[in-house]
């Protein structure tokens, strides 16, 4: 379902995510999924954490810009085609993605998805059995 992710601003210079690991490893929060996109000027890494309440307080104590986004969880067979057709289904009703990322985990894919519209991308995911990722589970992966 509904999960919170980070995105926490970089600027693009040698150790600022070792950083940022570093200050969630300490707060003992652990990350599940991540990926950074990037710019000549700066870097946006987006994760799921175990704790994002708690990661979005340390961080900004710790001086980096870093905002929560509602992302969307669900699982898929780990096999060619699959995900083209949720996404057949998604485009099919008019939801736009605007970011992507995905792992997985041996016959499973894992997905997180950032959609404009968040409660159609929800109700048509379900309307075709798509499988969620609990939102207790995100966290956990």
């Amino acid at each position: 379902m509904i999960a919170k992710q980070l995105s926490v601003f970089l600027e693009n210079k040698s150790g600022r995510l070792t950083q940022v690991t570093e200050i969630l490893g300490r707060a003992g929060i652990n990350l599940s999924a991540m990926c950074i996109a990037d710019s000549s000027d700066f870097g946006i890494l987006r994760c799921i954490v175990s704790d994002p309440d708690r990661a979005l307080k340390v961080l900004r104590d710790e001086g980096f810009a870093v905002k929560t986004t509602d992302v969307i969880g669900f699982t898929c067979p780990n096999t060619s085609g699959a995900l083209s057709t949720i996404m057949r289904c998604l485009s099919d009703r008019g939801v736009f993605i605007e970011y992507l990322y995905s792992f997985n985990s041996g016959d499973i894919a894992n997905v997180v998805i950032r959609p404009t519209d968040l409660p159609t991308c929800e109700r048509v995911l379900e309307e075709n059995n798509v499988q969620f990722i609990n939102t207790s589970d995100f966290y956990s992966l």
